[in-house]
């Protein structure tokens, strides 16, 4: 009798549960794996929106991205893009949060200042830059001239135009993992400040190698993964002020994909791109994971 009862109870406990999980594991069904799961199949063929035929072309539709120069440009061009804009996003989001934590007055002005490119609109804020960069009369080229350097060229010119998006990127991104930094400075201990002053540490330098910056472990590693994959995702700048260009100078991969599948109306490409886009995802994720999480010091 108490067996049955036992039974009956958890039958009615596995069914709550499913009641309550079932419609956002109906969604994420919906809206994440069957989608993905299209794309990979997709990928491997030649599908174009409004054709009447479709061909299996199996690994050859990944061989011939190999071969595609757009494709590889644009890898070249997000890869040179990450490189510009993770590090010196952290390094400045670092350096912005160690100034306010310092600064006894005023810390909530300055959180809010450097937080307004993150809850900013973007796509708005890309029509600013491009008057701020404008060759002619750009307040930075004017600046410039008054210094007595040239003005430049920023987004018109292929020699230029990714360092210039590679500086908006950073005036987004720096907002964001000051915040951060912020959170993980203010979960560090104190004490620590002061048994590593009583063991000789009573530089600022100091302090900050020897506790600060080890303590930030996790705080450092959550931060670089999401710069990498936000600069991995760079898609709003391009559409906004280059759309791939000068010369394809500034093409991304969230760009291509976006220009083969909604303008070429090549699905079957674009699923094969979206692939190798998510499976860089994954690596990147790996890595955090796998390599850099063993670095961490978890205190």
């Amino acid at each position: 009798m108490q067996t049955s009862l036992a039974a009956r109870l958890r039958r009615a406990e596995a069914l709550a549960a499913w009641r309550l999980a079932g419609p956002a594991a109906a969604l994420m069904l919906l809206l994440l794996l069957l989608p993905t799961l299209a794309i990979l199949v997709l990928s491997f063929t030649d599908a174009e929106l409004g054709a009447s035929e479709i061909t299996f072309l199996g690994l050859e539709a990944y061989t011939d991205l190999l071969t595609d120069r757009s494709f590889r440009g644009a890898l070249r061009n997000t890869a040179v893009y990450v490189v510009l804009v993770a590090p010196a996003s952290i390094l400045l989001g670092l350096g912005l949060a160690l100034l306010i934590e310092a600064q006894a007055e005023g810390r909530a002005f300055f959180r809010s200042v450097y937080f307004l490119p993150v809850v900013s609109l973007l796509v708005a804020m890309a029509s600013v830059w491009q008057y701020l960069m404008h060759p002619s009369f750009g307040p930075i080229n004017l600046v410039l001239r008054m210094l007595g350097f040239a003005g430049v060229n920023w987004l018109g010119s292929s020699d230029n135009v990714l360092y210039a998006l590679a500086i908006i990127g950073i005036w987004q991104s720096t907002g964001f993992n000051m915040v951060l930094f912020l959170a993980g400075l203010t979960a560090i201990d104190r004490t620590l400040y002061a048994a590593a002053e009583i063991d000789g540490a009573r530089s600022a330098w100091s302090r900050f190698r020897l506790v600060t910056w080890p303590m930030l472990g996790p705080t450092t590693l959550f931060v670089f993964t999401i710069s990498v994959i936000s600069a991995v995702k760079v898609f709003e700048t391009v559409a906004t002020l280059t759309h791939g260009g000068p010369a394809k100078a500034s093409e991304t991969l969230l760009w291509v994909i976006y220009r083969e599948g909604f303008v070429y109306l090549h699905v079957g490409t674009a699923s094969a791109m979206a692939v190798v886009f998510i499976v860089l995802l994954l690596v990147l994720m790996l890595i955090q994971t796998r390599v850099l999480d063993r670095k961490v010091h978890y205190g």
